[in-house]
Order: structure tokens, then C-alpha cells, then sequence
């Protein structure tokens, strides 16, 4: 159980840095954003938790 709860808290960090990647204006912040997003996908896919939220917060912190 302790794997499915990880990865719906994965999982919904990942639509929350999307909708937070959505609003943010175009721009060099937001291009950064989107590699480190675009990573985290990867890593999603690969099923790997720890790598695709470091780039989640990677990404949030390129937002910021």
C-alpha cells in the first residue's frame, strides 16, 4: 500500500507543478521548468519515484 499512496502523491505533484507550469509566463524561468519537467515524465514512466521528484521540485524551484 505504502507504493500506491507514494505514487498518487507522485502523481498529483506532478499535475500541481503542470497546472503551476501553465500559468507561468513565457520565459527563461519557464523553459527551465519544462526541461526538468520533462524529466520527471521520464522518470515517472521508468517508475522511479526519487528521481521524478527531485526534478518536481527542480522544476517548482525553476518556477519560483
Amino acid at each position: 500500500m505504502t507504493s500506491d499512496n507514494k505514487s498518487t502523491t507522485t502523481a498529483d505533484k506532478m499535475k500541481s507543478v503542470k497546472a503551476a507550469w501553465d500559468k507561468a509566463p513565457s520565459g527563461p524561468k519557464k523553459d527551465a521548468a519544462k526541461k526538468h519537467y520533462d524529466a520527471a515524465e521520464k522518470a515517472h514512466t521508468a517508475k522511479n519515484d526519487a528521481e521524478t521528484n527531485k526534478e518536481l521540485d527542480a522544476a517548482k524551484h525553476a518556477l519560483a
